[in-house]
């Protein structure tokens, strides 16, 4: 079968842009074109970009929430013969969001599971970061307290590659505190609103960063990185 073109009964994993539109590549504008159906994070996103591009394919919410309720309508759907394109909010599926599921569960059934690469913040905050990338860790978000937060914290002390994180901007000084405590006073970049117009890097030991980022208001998608225990890099 021709990856390039729709078969019959698929499920396609889409990459869609984590910010700038013009990231979309085509083989993922002609799929998300000729799919029967697209299971979409965040519709209201996932239609402007549709929208963006003249794509006029039905689009259904498929999230955390309501995942257990739309999964076997999926799976349904793709065991009569019908391909759905599954994307995130941004970036690619299945990266600390509930797509891994229907992708699990279309695997046990038999149904073909397709990746169409493209953007994710983690290799995009890699592979700006300068630090190294010959082994890394990805964290996910971090549990918001308790023993699993200090658990998780402790580990990525202990790891030798660069270890990447996601966070959210309301608790982006309680994390790197709490990072300084558990990994000491090491190298860390924070990236924020990557591809998009206010795009910034923040760079140097995490005190430091700490320091440029206090007393201000921090806004927009954040992802962290952060070198591996007794590396300068």
């Amino acid at each position: 079968m021709d990856k390039d073109s729709p078969g019959r009964g698929i499920l396609y994993v889409v990459s869609t842009p984590i910010g700038n539109m013009d990231d979309i590549t085509l083989r993922a504008l002609k799929i998300l074109s000729h799919v029967d159906l697209i299971a979409a994070e965040d519709t209201r996103r996932t239609r402007k970009l549709l929208s963006r591009f003249d794509i006029h394919t039905p689009l259904v919410s498929y999230f955390e929430h309501n995942e257990l309720r739309k999964l076997d309508k999926f799976l349904s759907h793709m065991k009569k013969g019908k391909e759905v394109a599954l994307v995130s909010d941004a970036g690619t599926p299945g990266i600390s969001d509930p797509g891994y599921r229907l992708i699990q569960q279309a695997i046990e059934r038999g149904i073909q599971v397709i990746p169409i690469p493209g953007p994710s913040a983690v290799i995009t905050a890699l592979s700006i970061s300068g630090l190294a990338t010959d082994s890394f860790y990805f964290a996910g978000f971090l549990p918001k307290k308790g023993g699993k937060r200090r658990k998780l914290l402790d580990k990525l002390g202990d790891l030798d590659g660069t270890s990447i994180l996601y966070e959210s901007p309301h608790r982006l000084m309680k994390t790197l505190e709490d990072l300084l405590e558990a990994c000491r006073d090491r190298q860390i970049v924070v990236t924020r609103e990557l591809t998009k117009a206010f795009e910034e890097a923040i760079r140097g030991r995490i005190s430091e960063v700490i320091n440029t980022l206090k007393g201000r208001k921090i806004k927009g998608e954040l992802t962290i990185v952060l070198a591996g225990k007794g590396r300068k890099r």
